[in-house]
């Protein structure tokens, strides 16, 4: 049976602004390994589960599609780094 992760999504670290802030995501676990191509030498598998990325605009919602669909599910939260805001000057003293 296949699992799905709900996750929300990050801001990436170039972006300044909070366009897709507080989304998060469903993504379909792998169920079977990578193995390379003999001819092409590239990882591949007949999975494509992992290939399904759904976006929702909260948490309740992503897993009401899963109860739902009747798919197992694993919820990933986010870590917040921790910030310690200090002044320039605090490093001399």
């Amino acid at each position: 049976m296949t699992v799905a992760r709900i996750s929300e999504l990050d801001r990436k670290t170039t972006q300044s602004g909070n366009a897709h802030a507080g989304q998060w995501l469903l993504e379909f676990e792998r169920q079977e390994p990578l193995l390379p191509d003999p001819l092409t030498g590239w990882n591949g598998s007949g999975d494509t589960n992992p290939q399904v990325r759904i976006a929702f605009p909260t948490k309740d919602a992503a897993i009401a599609y899963c109860d739902k669909h009747r798919l197992a599910y694993r919820v990933v939260l986010a870590s917040r780094p921790s910030l310690k805001i200090q002044a320039y000057a605090d490093n001399f003293r």
